[in-house]
């Protein structure tokens, strides 16, 4: 199957951190198909072999293992090619049609890697130009905006040139390896979903949290923050795949329903759960590592006295018979103690406990915990006697034990990152792991007043030190149910 590949944005930060290093590993292990063509488009005035020497150098800073040998970058390099193109000017798409005429291909991928402003642009020129054939899928990143309406708004653009089926609004997380292995340990297996269920789940906690600042990002990033950052996509989305019911089979929109059904379910906001269930923190400098490192208002690109959002901890409920009454806990943040991204399911204690041991009738003793980075694999908590462990009365005591499984060690190199299996399903045309416009509308209705609450508060975020966990009101909140963070059990 012939494809050609056209990354609009092709010399910025995302082509070359994550796109590139993605297309290569997908050619190292022969699971790009032949016949390919990938095209970077900008307004560099760059050749061919330009453009091929840029990417090159970028190699340098892709982690050893998958740095192309010369040999290898070689052959990687013929698939490469550029077009000088001012994205804003219609005419230049004609140059763009006149490229792809030239070889015409089964399928035409079109990356839009820009800034999300570009957005409705390209789309509207793509197809001004004939562009928008059946052939064609056009992947956009996020934000798809920033708020409910101007989503909606890009999405009617979007809709008005291509079918639901050409578009791939893409969240890198859902393509992550230990995301697929949450999907195939609750439906692939019978082991947990007989357990999966209000009666047995006391709460169940969600943990995103990086350990670096904003980087060169700053710009970008105060116009933006973490709800809308990591919130509003990533953590809804892993909130969607531990809640959502079975679905029928495994196409796109059976899962794609079903996950829409859990942002449909998520309990409303009232003025009180908004002031006592939403937390948010801003970085003030502290240490990471032993180093010093500065507060989030003195990063380059951060507006003076802004009240951006680095810090997000909320609690919501799915409001349905599976999950009612039990606690979902986000948390996500910069600047935090550990780069650690984890799901703990908490499960309630035995009913009745013929054990004498503190730990017996605590919620999270028995706890499932599924790491997504650094670590990738599962964790089960659980009790057991130990040898002639006894308390002072005689009676049989317990001891926790986990059994930890390690999918790295178990997988090795067999495993695909995520944005290698995102555009190799792009290629395929399977949009099983992409957002739905309706899924990302509805995550946009659910975060909108929070959004709408902190514009009128003016309180502002709390200052947390960097290296921290966050404010101490993240505490607070989850105590009030009397529960706590991973870290502090």
């Amino acid at each position: 199957m012939s494809f050609d590949l056209i990354l609009f944005g092709g010399t910025g930060d995302l082509v070359w951190r994550k796109l590139m290093p993605a297309l290569f590993q997908a050619f190292r292990h022969g699971s790009l198909p032949a016949g390919g063509r990938i095209v970077g488009v900008a307004r560099d005035d760059l050749s061919d072999e330009q453009f091929r020497a840029l990417i090159k150098s970028r190699f340098d800073d892709v982690e050893l293992a998958k740095r192309p040998s010369e040999e290898e970058f070689s052959r990687f390099a013929a698939l490469l090619s550029f077009l000088r193109m001012d994205l804003s000017n219609p005419t230049d798409y004609a140059l763009l049609a006149a490229k792809l005429q030239q070889r015409p291909a089964d399928t035409v991928v079109m990356y839009v890697a820009t800034a999300p402003a570009l957005f409705t642009t390209v789309c509207e020129q793509i197809a001004a130009a004939g562009l928008n054939g059946p052939q064609t899928r056009v992947v956009l990143e996020k934000p798809l905006g920033h708020d409910l309406a101007s989503n909606r708004a890009i999405n009617e653009t979007v809709r008005s040139v291509l079918t639901e089926k050409q578009i791939f609004r893409i969240d890198h997380y859902l393509g992550k390896p230990s995301v697929q292995n949450l999907f195939a340990l609750r439906f692939g297996n019978s082991l947990f979903e007989p357990l999966w269920r209000r009666e047995t789940i006391a709460n169940i906690q969600i943990t995103i949290a990086e350990d670096l600042g904003v980087e060169k990002r700053g710009s970008f990033y105060d116009s933006t923050g973490a709800l809308r950052d990591m919130v509003q996509n990533h953590a809804l989305q892993l909130l969607c795949a531990i809640g959502m019911e079975p679905p029928i089979n495994a196409h796109a929109d059976a899962i794609r329903d079903e996950k829409l059904k859990v942002l449909r379910s998520l309990k409303a906001w009232t003025p009180e759960t908004l002031s006592q269930h939403v937390i948010r923190g801003q970085y003030s400098a502290g240490t990471i590592g032993g180093e010093p490192v500065p507060g989030y208002a003195q990063e380059q690109g951060v507006a003076f006295g802004s009240r951006t959002e680095t810090f997000v901890a909320l609690r919501t409920e799915i409001a349905n018979w599976r999950w009612a009454g039990v606690p979902f806990y986000i948390r996500t943040g910069k600047r935090l103690a550990a780069r650690d991204a984890h799901i703990e399911v908490n499960f309630r204690p035995t009913p009745h406990a013929i054990f004498k041991s503190p730990l017996a009738n605590l919620n999270g003793t028995n706890r499932l915990v599924i790491n997504l980075q650094p670590k990738d694999g599962l964790e089960l908590h659980l009790l057991a006697q130990g040898a002639d462990q006894r308390n002072g009365r005689g009676k049989p005591s317990l001891a926790p034990v986990q059994l930890d499984l390690d999918f790295d060690k178990r997988f090795g190199s067999e495993r695909v990152g995520a944005y290698e299996r995102l555009l190799l399903d792009v290629i395929d045309g399977r949009l099983n792991l992409f957002v739905r416009s309706d899924e990302q509308e509805e995550a946009w209705r659910w975060v909108e007043p929070i959004l709408d609450a902190w514009s009128s508060d003016p309180a502002g975020p709390r200052p947390y030190a960097a290296g921290t966990w966050g404010p101490s009101a993240s505490s607070a909140m989850i105590a009030r149910d009397n529960n706590c963070w991973s870290e502090e059990s």
